[in-house]
């Protein structure tokens, strides 16, 4: 089930498919292993498999929801690990006060995990305010929504319209043009773009879409080019 993708770096991808306004997504979740510990961003369904996979590579100490669209199994993952610290994007806690957060994301850096992984929110869209982390062993940049892509078979019927025209069955994974349409403050957004293009990206992972491998920096400055312009 984990599959690694660089150093100290791990992937899964979901069992299952998450629905939204009738659209079925595939799952992606990324492992990461700290000094001493385990960071797992947006986790995807628990399985028995899955979990004794997780609990070989260390201790889960950090969940993490990137957006308020990616929280449906933090919940479980918190019951099956009750010491792991569960961090949430801006206007989640708002939104699930169902699930006992212990920290919201912010625009300063997580000390606990500084030294392996940076992250940015990228701010000024009205669909959700995502963060965006970088892990420095792997050169990996790890997107959430605002980059997709989608088998060109993955989607029948009307569905299939609606995802091309949403610029989700590209060539390579790109912006869906309704989270472009959502940048209602481009300039904060491109701030915080120009701080993602800092990083030294060689790779890029996002939730639903083929990882990219090598050039990743170049990767990112084709994706967001319409709103550098």
């Amino acid at each position: 089930m984990l599959k690694q993708f660089g150093r100290e770096i791990w992937t899964a991808e979901g069992s299952d498919v998450v629905a939204m306004l009738g659209f079925h997504y595939p799952t992606r979740m990324v492992v990461i292993r700290l000094a001493s510990d385990l960071f797992v961003w947006s986790p995807v369904a628990l399985s028995d498999g899955l979990r004794a996979e997780v609990d070989a590579l260390g201790v889960v100490r950090y969940l993490i929801a990137p957006n308020s669209l990616h929280h449906m199994f933090i919940a479980d993952w918190k019951r099956a690990y009750p010491t792991a610290q569960v961090y949430a994007a801006p206007g989640l806690r708002e939104k699930c006060k169902d699930i006992v957060f212990d920290a919201e994301l912010g625009s300063g850096p997580i000390a606990d995990w500084s030294d392996d992984i940076e992250h940015v929110l990228v701010q000024g869209n009205v669909i959700t305010t995502e963060a965006v982390f970088f892990h420095r062993k792997s050169s990996t940049v790890i997107f959430t929504d605002l980059i997709q892509q989608f088998p060109a078979n993955w989607f029948s019927g009307w569905r299939t319209w609606i995802a091309k025209w949403d610029l989700m069955l590209g060539a390579e994974p790109s912006v869906p043009r309704k989270f472009r349409a959502a940048f209602t403050d481009r300039r904060t957004a491109r701030a915080s773009l120009e701080r993602i293009l800092a990083w030294p990206a060689e790779k890029v992972l996002m939730a639903h879409g083929t990882p990219i491998t090598a050039d990743g920096s170049a990767f990112i400055r084709r994706a967001f080019r319409w709103l550098m312009v």
